[in-house]
């Protein structure tokens, strides 16, 4: 950083999160008419704080997936008004689709992203469904873990009998909703508001037209299975328990609901699979899974499609997976991980997959966090080359760790493919890996340092015309000159964290890119010791000496246990460059 040289941290993302968030994902009896959905979600885009994140129409299912997320209140308030604007413009009298529904908003759930409990979120989702209820005459079930009683979490038996049966389901006392009149509301049928884990929406697509067949693979995965059938497998009277229910087959997977279904649209037979917690069962699982069932029964799984967003960890993981399964390193670039997993699963099977559409995270990015990183080589010299006062030392400092720790993984990755060293491509992934999430840390730290820049100047520029003006002036300054100090000091630890991999690949890696580790150890180096020179400058502006006196202690060791560190690797580089 250039002029004052100090930074603040400006959280971004991660600040973002910090706040309570949820993520609301209605679904809406509307599939085919794009501009009757652009009503209803236009309601979500005039509440403030609201960002809506994904508009997933399908025309066979005659149904849109609507994903939008913020703070609480806000997130009820866009709710309700798109509920409101779905019960005026979708008559349910004339509605027809493949899936499952009983209204106009179909289901309504709320799902907790950060900063918040699944005890708070199902509070919320009860009283937007009372609001429902109240002001809109709709009746409202509540599920999952807004539920009120153990049958209703359930949304399968929610939704029973479907907008058909409503009718007859509303005269049953059994049935009253939880909110709402119970009498039937012909254009808008019923809603389901719940509270839920984040659920992944997913299809498989098979190479067939047979709902029959498709529906099989779906009962051998999910976790209900299928029932029981006396004599005849297909066609047999279904067993039931002594309580009367029907007994089931479980099914191979858990936490997965799944039905077959044929799709005109794309003219083949699916399995639409709901995962409803994937940290039980993941993504590549039920892909797999479904393709070894599939083949079971003479299919074959041609891909997959994903219906609404997905978490990142979700496409990480799976794009990991696979990599692993062709014993190739998995400590390259998340672009590349994440290319991997569509091109495994096959999610461009049917239309494009655009992870930038699709993966939550990457939606909630703001394009302005990425500023410096995003530019060309070229771009990123000349600003720093410009008369602007930032990028400077700070963001340079990190850019070469970066640029350090790069080397090094390079080494690893060549090495992890390298010709005769097939058994040793774990202990290389291994490295690569590591060295991954230390460059992307310095990435991140290259921007950190520019946004800090005008994070000091917007301190230095708060009013000072009264004493408590000025008190809270101080503090703004003080509070960012702190973190100004701890910035570059994480570029020291994670530069010098770097060259035990360096020094590593310097010793055991390809001999061919020996010398990319020396540079590797000149640039890390090079890294700890710029930043240092940013935790000093900055070290003058704070008042806790106390603080001040133990992080230059700790800085002082880590720049001299980085010069000796470079030594030692140039050591070992020179002597096989010999």
């Amino acid at each position: 950083m250039k002029g004052f040289g100090v930074e603040v941290k400006i959280r971004n993302l991660n600040y973002i999160l910090m706040k309570q968030l949820i993520e609301c994902v209605p679904n809406f009896s509307e599939g085919k008419n794009m501009a009757l959905i652009k009503q209803i979600t236009d309601q979500v885009e005039t509440v403030e704080g609201v960002r809506l994140l994904d508009v997933d129409p399908g025309k066979a299912t005659n149904r849109t997936v609507v994903t939008f997320v913020g703070e609480p209140e806000a997130v009820l308030e866009a709710a309700f008004r798109a509920v409101k604007k779905a019960s005026e413009v979708i008559d349910m009298q004339h509605h027809k689709g493949e899936h499952p529904r009983f209204g106009a908003t179909d289901v309504c759930p709320l799902v907790p992203i950060a900063g918040i409990t699944m005890e708070e979120t199902a509070r919320y989702a009860r009283k937007l469904a009372e609001r429902i209820g109240t002001e809109l005459g709709i009746p409202v079930y509540c599920y999952e873990n807004a539920a009120f009683t153990p049958e209703r979490r359930n949304l399968a038996n929610c939704r029973s009998g479907e907008y058909e049966g409503l009718p007859e389901k509303l005269k049953d006392p059994h049935w009253k909703p939880d909110f709402g009149p119970a009498v039937f509301n012909p254009t808008a049928g019923a809603t389901a508001v719940g509270a839920r884990d984040f659920l992944v929406a997913y299809n498989i697509n098979l190479n067939t037209t047979s709902v029959r067949r498709a529906n099989a693979v779906a009962f051998d995965i999910r976790e209900k299975g299928r029932p029981v059938r006396e004599g005849n497998p297909i066609t047999g009277k279904i067993r039931k328990d002594e309580n009367g229910e029907p007994v089931y087959i479980p099914g191979s997977l858990k936490a997965c609901k799944a039905i077959g279904w044929f799709i005109e649209e794309y003219g083949i037979a699916q399995v639409s699979i709901n995962l409803t917690n994937i940290s039980i069962t993941s993504v590549h699982e039920a892909f797999e899974e479904s393709c070894k069932k599939a083949l079971e029964r003479g299919l074959r799984v041609s891909g997959s499609e994903l219906v609404g967003l997905i978490p990142r960890s979700a496409m990480i993981a799976t794009g990991k997976h696979f990599l692993r399964k062709q014993s190739r390193s998995v400590g390259v670039s998340e672009e590349e991980i994440i290319k991997i997993a569509i091109k495994s699963l096959g999610l461009d099977d049917l239309k494009p997959f655009n992870p930038k559409e699709k993966i939550i995270e990457y939606l909630l990015e703001n394009p302005a966090d990425k500023k410096l990183i995003s530019m060309t080589v070229e771009g990123f010299a000349n600003e720093t080359a410009s008369e602007s006062p930032a990028p400077g030392g700070g963001s340079v400092s990190a850019a070469m760790g970066a640029f350090g720790i790069s080397l090094a993984t390079m080494v690893a990755n060549l090495s992890s493919h390298k010709a005769g060293w097939d058994d040793r491509w774990e202990e290389f992934s291994d490295w690569a890996e590591k060295g991954q999430q230390i460059k992307d840390e310095l990435l991140f730290l290259i921007d950190e340092d520019t946004r800090a820049f005008n994070r000091i100047m917007d301190a230095f520029g708060l009013p000072k015309g009264t004493e408590e003006e000025k008190n809270a002036r101080h503090r703004a300054i003080q509070e960012a000159t702190r973190y100004a100090i701890e910035i570059p000091f994480r570029v020291m630890k994670r530069s010098y964290d770097s060259m035990e991999i360096i020094k590593a690949m310097a010793e055991t890696g390809n001999p061919n890119s020996v010398s990319d580790a020396g540079v590797g150890a000149l640039a890390a180096r090079s890294a700890v010791m710029g930043a240092f020179l940013n935790v000093k400058i900055n070290a003058s502006g704070l008042d806790d000496k106390d603080y001040l006196k133990e992080i230059l202690e700790k800085g002082t060791q880590i720049e001299q246990n980085a010069i000796n560190m470079e030594q030692n690797i140039l050591r070992i580089v020179n002597i096989k460059i010999k």
